[in-house]
This record gives C-alpha cells, structure tokens and sequence, in this order.
C-alpha cells in the first residue's frame, strides 16, 4: 500500500513528521523574528490588512521563503537517500504542494474571519442609527469578500484537481505492484477483488480523507494563535470564572471530550467492517462458483451464507445505533457550546458583534480541526477495513503470518472451517 508509492515508508513518513514538526517550532520561535532582521517586518494587530493584501503581508512572503526552504532541504535529502523511487517525485514534492495549497486555503478562512469584524461591527452601527456607515461603506466591505471568495474558488478547484491525480498516482503504484506479482497472488482467493476493488476504494478514500486530516492540521497552526488573542476579549467562563486563555483551554477540553467519547463508543466499528467484507466476499464467491458449477450455489447453501451477511450487518447496525446517538448529542451541544461559553461576556457588553462573529468562527475552526476523528469516524472505519484487508492480502503475498482478526475462524456451510 505504502511502499508502493513511498521510498522507505516508515522512515519517510517518520522524517516527514519530525521535520514538520521542526518547522512549526522554527517559525514559532525564532524564525518570525529572523524575518523582520531580514526586513520582513509584521505588522502590528490592528494594522492587518483587509482582504486579499493579507497574502503579500512581509509576514506571508517570509512564510513562503522559509516553506520553500524546509521543502527543498527535505526533497534533497530523498533525492540522496531515496533509492530512485519510480514515484518519488510525485510522494515527496506533490506532498509538499497538496500541504501548501491546503495551508493557503485555511489562511483564505483567516482572512474571511479577519474580514467579519469591521464588517458586521459596521452592521451594528447602521442598525443603531450610526450615519457614519453609508451605502458604499457596506458595498466596499461586500466586493472585498467577493475577492476573497474568487480566490477560495480557483484554490479549491486547484487543489482538488492536483489532489485527484496525487491520488491516481498512488492507485496506480499500487496496482503496478500487485500486478507485477500476478503468478504469485492469482491463486490467492480474492486477489481480483483486493487488487482493482479495494485499491480503488483505498484511493478514493485517502482522495477526500487525507486532504481533510491536513486541512485539519493546517487548520489548528493558522487558528490557534489567532483563538489566543480572542482569549483577551473573554474575562471569565459559566460556573468557572477567570482562567487564562478561556476559549483555548475550553476548545481543547471540549473537542478531547467528544474525540474520547466516540473514540470509545466506536471502537468495535472496524473489526466489524473488516468482517462485514469477509462474510459477503464468502456469499459473492459461491454465487460466482454456482454460474460456472450446477452442483454449487444451491438454495440451502446460499441461505446459509446470507444468513451470516445478515447476522453481520444486524450487529453493525446496533453498534452503529449507540454510536450515533452519543454522536448527535455531542454534535448538538457543540452548536451552542462556543455561545454559552460567551453568555457572562456578552451580557457585560464588553464585546462588539463583530468580535462575537470573529470568536464564533475562531472557536467553530479550532475546535472542528479538534474533531477531526469525530466528523471523520465513519469513514475512518471504511478505510481500516480496507487497510485490514489489503494487509491481509500482503501477508498472504509474502507469507508472514496473518493479523490476528484474519485467522478468527467460522463455519462453512456443510461444517467446514474456513480461516
């Protein structure tokens, strides 16, 4: 799955990690001020600018320096140490682009939630008989967002081109490799079905989920810092008073919370996935013997294994049941979660609502990045099963003893034990 398209794939992933990490403490530490002896200086808080001059601050032009930078050192050392993977260019550099894009669009929602305080601070004026916010003041403030939005539009569609072929490469590397085997795994049963099926499946998954856990990641460095300053306009929490830094403190416990939460309820989800495919791969291949067999596929028999399919699915359906239920009030309480917190705040009148704007969607982005495992569970458990499966096949290849819920054991019909 991995080595396929990855030169090394434990140490590459593992590096990859470490040097990100690496990067996140230089630029949080040393490399800002760095930037301004070099003369890109920030600017202060309350000189950010509007719309789309946000992306060609000295801040955001260091930024894109010091990224390049980091990605060159790290594409250097796997052009010296990676072995001439076939598809090194696209897994190291095509990594590094979708991680870029993906950075630049969440600094797009920066810049919206930037745009939301004068916008709708302007709204509360005019409804309060303010006659200093005219007509062209509001349309001004409206064509910026149209700006912004432009952007996000050709970004979005960028990115999900660019993605699409990243992951088509991948598929592709996959397939190549299963392929090369060919004499090897056709006499493993299922090998059609692991090879175009469950490749496919791996590829159009990883599409949509793996863009998402970056955006995640993406989303809690660009965020975070801005939900700290925020943290200033709030004085003190419901029922607990005045702590430091209270949106940030409650968006971490209150998305722990919820990531444990179902974390626990949903923790037989994949092995019953993984068993679901088991079941109806055993059914489709006595149907598929019985178009060829006039003695296979019979009534009885087909009646048997469906039996297993049903008793399966029934299982997953209750498990799903209490999964969804503590999903839907978690999700619920999280939609008014970040006002109650604000309810002493607001009615002390110390915030505009522009700034309540600001901290609703600071919060909602921070905490969703939080989430991330929550919003994401059910097709996280997809993509184990298929994980299970497709390391299941390999072991096969390769001989090595199988995952330990690929040896469970059930009954054939007529009483035979299929492992």
């Amino acid at each position: 799955m991995f080595q396929s398209f990855f030169p090394k794939p434990k140490l590459f992933f593992s590096s990859a990690v470490v040097w990100a990490l690496i990067g996140v403490l230089f630029w949080y530490t040393i490399g800002r001020s760095l930037g301004e002896d070099l003369g890109f200086v920030r600017l202060p808080a309350d000189q950010q600018p509007i719309g789309l001059a946000h992306f060609i601050t000295p801040d955001f032009l260091w930024f894109y320096v010091v990224y390049g930078a980091f990605t060159l050192a790290f594409a250097a050392f796997w052009w010296v140490f990676g072995d001439n993977h076939k598809w090194q260019p696209w897994s190291v550099w095509g990594s590094a682009l979708i991680i870029f894009i993906t950075y630049f669009s969440v600094q797009i929602s920066v810049a919206v939630n930037n745009w939301r305080r004068p916008f709708w601070d302007s709204i509360q004026k005019a409804l309060e008989g303010d006659q200093s916010i005219t007509d062209g003041h509001l349309y001004g403030l409206m064509l910026i967002f149209a700006q912004i939005a432009f952007v996000a539009i050709g970004v979005f569609v960028l990115q999900r081109f660019f993605v699409s072929h990243y992951v088509f490469r991948w598929r592709t590397a996959m397939n190549d490799y299963y392929t090369s085997m060919w004499g090897k795994v056709r006499h493993i049963e299922g090998a059609s079905q692991r090879i175009q099926e469950d490749t496919m499946r791996f590829a159009s998954i990883m599409e949509g989920l793996g863009v998402s856990m970056i955006d995640a990641v993406m989303t809690l460095i660009a965020f975070l810092p801005v939900l700290l300053a925020l943290s200033s306009y709030v004085t003190e929490l419901p029922f607990i008073g005045e702590v430091p830094a209270p949106l940030f403190l409650a968006a971490i416990f209150w998305s722990i919370f919820g990531t444990t939460l179902l974390a626990v309820v949903g923790i037989k989800l994949p092995g019953l996935e993984f068993r679901n495919q088991r079941v109806e791969a055993a059914y489709r291949k006595e149907l598929v013997y019985g178009e060829d067999h006039e003695d296979r596929a019979d009534p009885m028999t087909l009646g048997e294994l469906f039996g297993n399919v049903r008793k399966n699915y029934f299982r997953l359906y209750f498990h799903y049941m209490y999964f969804n239920l503590a999903r839907s009030f978690y999700l619920q309480a999280d939609a008014l979660f970040a006002t109650f917190l604000l309810v002493p705040t607001i009615v002390a009148g110390t915030i505009t609502f522009g700034i309540f704007q600001q901290i609703l969607t600071a919060f909602g982005q921070v905490s969703s990045s939080f989430q991330y495992l929550i919003n994401s569970w059910t097709t996280i458990v997809e993509l184990l099963s298929i994980y299970k499966r497709l390391h299941a096949f390999e072991a096969a290849i390769f001989g090595h003893g199988l995952p330990e819920i690929d040896q469970e054991q059930y009954m054939e019909p007529g009483g035979d034990v299929e492992s």
